[in-house]
């Protein structure tokens, strides 16, 4: 990761903030006396891959919910997925049951192409597992959810249309028409004396039409005409039906569905991105307190972050799951991404995450006062415990890029010898802490196969077959008594060249003859640095190849 490092997390102590942003909602939040439980909310369109970037409002959610707990609260947290609007164009990529990325070639995408228009409940599932393209989307959601341990409670607008929820909502919003009308205008064109926020389902073809023709508040229905709706550069066609619509058989637009859904659910706080704040929010907020009539919820704007230093988007595949990141961090190396500060852009670079994990793992020391950052120790003291699953003193913490190194061998012992050698482990440290340490050891494993970086190399617990000239096998015996007389990774790297230079070898010759000895192949890591963390006797028997 190549944002800053997270000390300027307690910047603003001196202003009065807490050492933890979410504390500072939390205030917010109860400075408004809120009815119990206090329901915090964030809420998503099913219209594509559900990844990392969707997980924002849930995460943000998840550390204010749980200040508001730890302070003596009831808390629900919800997430809707706003599954009555239309599927309004192809996704480019999909993701399966298990979180796996996969492109609408491995799908039935006709469904899909012959659904547009529709609302996303209506939509069969591409995959075939659940009852709706929605509630696939959301059953991926509420995994990662779960993956993370985030009590999140997963609501469809369909339903809750369905369920006659919304009905006072569009009661309310058709009764007041004019106002509705005056105070969206201010954020919306082409809002004319014609214009009715609700937009029905049509009966005879299921999409989703904006053209109604007359409201009946006494029988709560309107009428309508299927009309082509238009998308971009596409247009969607209507059949041209014309029927009569309940109020649970259409949607309220955008605009005035999600602060609909704040009165529906009694929203108190609700977290968003900058996106929103730009647009969405002041609209949103407009219309709760002057159409209906509520007090909108506790904003909290965070900022996108970036993905290897491009936006996440879905149309051009800049996007990456929950399930594939937890193949390559524990998750409370993720749940602490989401706890840094919201108003700070950051970029999650996949090939730096050693650099994430090294900072996680900074925290976590400062946590236990091992570190002298006063700003650190001040954010972790506070922001720790809501991190990890149980706070521990014992847990020991290979550094990412040397577990990585250790993915380069299967042989657990081998592991645990190197690790030794290090310093990490002592022979009295317990195997079940020892286990849980070399957990990492897989998910830097996976990070060096996905990146093909310079750890994606297998070390060869056999000696492999070679044919080395006389000079060269001179070399490697000189070298094996270098590592023999005891001397660390940048001493090796050195004499290594020395060595070479000794012999009147060819350098790349050399290096070519260690890394065949090391890994049966003619490149790997930079070789001394990566010996110095072997054990010697192992090095010094492989290098004067003996079994």
């Amino acid at each position: 990761m190549s944002a800053e490092a997270p000390s300027d997390e307690t910047d603003a102590q001196d202003d009065g903030f807490h050492d933890f942003w979410a504390d500072d909602v939390a205030d917010e939040i109860e400075a408004r006396d809120p009815d119990e439980p206090i329901v915090i909310k964030g809420g998503v369109s099913p219209s594509g891959v559900a990844h990392l970037g969707n997980f924002n409002e849930i995460m943000r959610g998840y550390f204010v919910a749980e200040v508001l707990r730890e302070r003596g609260h009831e808390v629900r947290q919800v997430f809707t997925s706003d599954d009555k609007d239309p599927l309004r164009k192809l996704p480019r990529k999909l993701a399966d049951e298990d979180g796996n990325i996969v492109g609408l070639g491995e799908v039935d995408a006709g469904a899909l192409g012959r659904n547009l228009g529709k609302p996303y409940t209506a939509i069969p599932d591409p995959f075939g597992e659940t009852d709706s393209y929605a509630a696939h989307f959301a059953s991926l959601l509420k995994a990662d959810a779960d993956r993370l341990g985030v009590p999140v409670e997963m609501l469809s607008n369909t339903e809750m249309y369905e369920n006659g929820d919304f009905d006072p909502v569009v009661e309310h919003v058709l009764e007041n028409i004019e106002t509705a009308r005056e105070v969206l205008s201010e954020y919306q064109s082409k809002v004319d004396d014609d214009y009715v926020p609700f937009n029905p389902v049509c009966a005879e073809c299921g999409k989703i039409t904006e053209t109604v023709t007359d409201i009946d508040l006494d029988a709560g229905t309107v009428e309508y005409v299927c009309t082509d709706m238009t998308v971009g550069d596409n247009t969607i066609d209507g059949c041209g039906h014309e029927g009569t619509a309940t109020f649970r058989e259409g949607k309220l637009p955008w605009r005035f569905e999600w602060p609909g859904q704040w009165q529906v659910l009694g929203v108190d706080h609700e977290p968003f991105g900058k996106d929103h704040a730009e647009g969405s929010w002041p609209s949103g907020k407009d219309i709760a307190e002057n159409v209906l009539e509520i007090e909108p919820p506790v904003p909290m704007v965070y900022e996108w972050f970036t993905l290897n230093g491009e936006a996440l988007s879905s149309s051009a595949g800049n996007i990456v799951t929950v399930p594939e990141m937890l193949e390559l961090l524990e998750p409370e190396v993720l749940r602490y991404f989401f706890a840094l500060n919201p108003r700070k852009a950051r970029d999650l670079d996949l090939t730096r995450l050693d650099q994430l994990v090294d900072d996680f793992d900074r925290f976590e020391r400062a946590y236990h006062g091992e570190v002298d950052d006063e700003n650190l120790t001040r954010f972790a003291k506070r922001a720790y415990p809501f991190v990890v699953d149980d706070v521990r003193e014992d847990r020991i913490r290979l550094p990412y890029t040397f577990a990585a190194v250790l993915g380069m061998t299967d042989d657990e012992d081998l592991r645990i010898k190197m690790a030794r050698n290090e310093g990490f482990f002592d022979e009295d440290t317990p195997e079940d802490v020892i286990d849980e340490a070399l957990e990492r050891v897989e998910l830097a494993r996976h990070w060096a196969e996905k990146m093909d970086n310079q750890y994606n190399y297998r070390l060869q617990v056999e000696l492999p077959a070679f044919d080395f000239d006389a000079d060269i096998e001179a070399a490697l015996d000189d070298l094996a008594d270098f590592v023999a007389d005891g001397h660390d990774g940048e001493e090796i790297q050195g004499e290594i060249y020395e060595t070479a230079r000794r012999h009147d070898i060819e350098m790349g010759d050399f290096f070519a003859a260690g890394y065949r000895l090391f890994f049966d192949d003619t490149q790997g890591p930079r070789l001394g640095e990566f010996l110095g963390e072997l054990e010697q006797d192992f090095v010094v028997k492989r290098l004067r190849r003996e079994d």
